[in-house]
């Protein structure tokens, strides 16, 4: 292997091949001896006649970028900038190469414009396949990373209904009576049950893309949240915060999946709680205007930053957790939207947050049923 054997030097002429053969320098390495070395000075750059050629940096466990053969060149930054070495090169097999000291090179290289031109467009193909090779090594870690956030975020969301089946369960085997409270208990257990299965669901769902699905029937708002703040007030109670209902929903008609909508409600109170782990107020309010239902959950915790505010329903996006991964909001939004709605935050890093969605109706009618609104109770009053 001759060293016009490599694309860079063949635009060189007879007379500047006689000048490079006569600077280049043959030399021998063993398998694993060490060629150059990080840290060292670019005294010049080496054209692998023979073996091959294992580029590294780092310390201890060394990360390998390449591998070079017969042909190729390493060590070119040193003819551009008077540096130490930023790797380490190392003989994979017995290899011979040829090396070509820097001041000899940088006049040949004034000589030579084609050469030049050669060069830096080596320097950019190495750079730009260094490049693509970090970009890929970080796409991986970052697709890890966020597995790892996702998975967290799943045993957090199952935590809560965990927990209440846990307790229900005790309070099952302790309790003799075999009549309404009974009854009662197993229909927690088998709410919550429900409820890990619509959330892994909701999961799989997200993960899939939007679907085909069938109209949603019309439901009575007022009745789905009378219904679902039993739920709603048992998973308070047990994060030490308080329930209260500004104001009662409209009885009013709206198009949509009762099971998926309560994954909302869920969410964002899950949300609401974790910002205040010593405790604190939840605040659930209901208005209707312009053919909207208009639903607002505000909290006293510590607050959301305006500036994270557009950020806080993209996948995998927290604010102020430890645990989670924001995959609950992004399902949030993903829900209401494919409800024709719309969601929103309200933000302020002194009186809390106040989260917001609304869901067209589809026709309103009036109710006879009796709902009473009140502090720390699931029943409302009729508006």
């Amino acid at each position: 292997m001759t060293l016009l054997s490599s694309p860079l030097f063949q635009s060189l002429n007879p007379a500047e091949l006689r000048d490079l053969q006569e600077i280049a320098q043959e030399q021998a390495y063993r398998t694993h001896q060490e060629i150059i070395r990080a840290g060292e000075p670019g005294d010049g750059v080496y054209f692998v006649k023979t073996g091959v050629v294992e580029i590294s940096a780092g310390h201890g466990n060394a990360r390998v970028f390449s591998l070079l053969g017969p042909t190729e060149i390493f060590g070119e930054m040193a003819i551009i900038e008077n540096r130490p070495r930023s790797a380490t090169a190392k003989a994979v097999e017995p290899t011979v190469v040829y090396f070509l000291p820097r001041k000899q090179i940088l006049d040949l290289l004034e000589r030579s414009p084609s050469l030049k031109q050669a060069l830096l467009q080596q320097i950019s193909q190495r750079l730009r396949a260094f490049n693509q090779v970090h970009v890929r090594e970080l796409v991986q870690s970052e697709h890890l990373a966020m597995i790892g956030r996702l998975v967290q975020g799943i045993v957090h969301d199952l935590r809560g209904p965990l927990n209440l089946i846990n307790l229900s369960a005790d309070a099952l085997a302790l309790d003799e009576r075999q009549g309404e409270s009974r009854v009662k208990t197993q229909n927690r257990i088998r709410k919550q049950v429900v409820r890990i299965n619509d959330l892994v669901s909701d999961i799989l769902i997200f993960t899939q893309g939007p679907a085909v699905a069938d109209p949603p029937p019309e439901v009575n708002f007022a009745s789905f949240v009378r219904e679902l703040a039993v739920d709603l007030e048992e998973e308070v109670s047990m994060r030490s915060c308080r329930w209260e209902i500004s104001t009662p929903p409209p009885h009013a008609w709206v198009c949509m999946d009762p099971r998926r909508l309560s994954r909302v409600f869920f969410n964002l109170v899950t949300n609401a709680t974790d910002m205040m782990p010593e405790g604190g107020r939840i605040i659930l309010g209901f208005e209707e205007d312009a053919g909207e239902i208009i639903t607002s959950l505000a909290d006293t915790g510590p607050g959301i930053a305006p500036q994270i505010a557009d950020t806080l329903f993209q996948p995998f996006s927290t604010h102020g957790k430890t645990r989670g991964t924001g995959l609950g909001l992004a399902i949030c939004k993903k829900i209401i939207e494919e409800h024709g709605g719309r969601i929103w935050v309200k933000t302020s890093t002194k009186h809390g947050s106040t989260f917001c969605f609304a869901l067209p109706i589809s026709k309103s009618r009036q109710e006879s049923d009796p709902v009473v609104t009140g502090q720390g109770s699931s029943k409302m009053n009729k508006p």
